[in-house]
């Protein structure tokens, strides 16, 4: 195998754990752990001091990352809980990309939303992406970064 076919097996791997439920339904006291969603599930009902995570395709060595931005959940339906990053192939390949989990608890009934930016390389030099230094002096930056909304719907 050679390694452009491999590092292309890997980013087909790395962009097929963004789309599948890496985890069955469970409250997040359960033994199973948290529920995942993916980026396109944007709709989600928990349970009362259930977790369940976002998992999103992030690579910080092309300059892909995502921010929870406001307005933030409300605290009193949602909180975070942890930030993790699952790196692609193990760690082993440098600039391999991986998924970013950001994991959340159920805190009280309600509906609240979480707002996440999706930064990526080239994109316009916005504050909340860290920019503000000027334009890209290799390319044209995008208009704005993706913004992805999740309505979270606490029983």
């Amino acid at each position: 195998m050679t390694a452009g076919s491999s590092r292309g097996t890997r980013a087909v791997a790395a962009a097929l754990c963004t789309v599948t439920l890496v985890a069955g339904c469970a409250s997040g006291s359960g033994a199973d752990g948290p529920t995942s969603h993916p980026t396109q599930d944007l709709s989600i009902t928990a349970e009362v001091g259930e977790r369940f995570t976002l998992s999103l395709p992030e690579n910080a060595s092309t300059r892909e990352h995502w921010l929870v931005v406001a307005p933030r959940p409300d605290a009193s339906v949602v909180r975070a809980a942890d930030r993790g990053y699952e790196p692609a192939d193990d760690g082993k390949s440098v600039g391999g990309g991986g998924t970013l989990v950001l994991t959340f608890e159920a805190t009280g009934r309600g509906s609240t939303r979480i707002v996440l930016l999706h930064c990526t390389f080239p994109t316009a030099q916005t504050a909340a992406c860290g920019g503000g230094a000027g334009p890209s002096l290799t390319s044209t930056p995008k208009a704005e970064p993706e913004k992805v909304t999740y309505r979270v719907d606490v029983r």
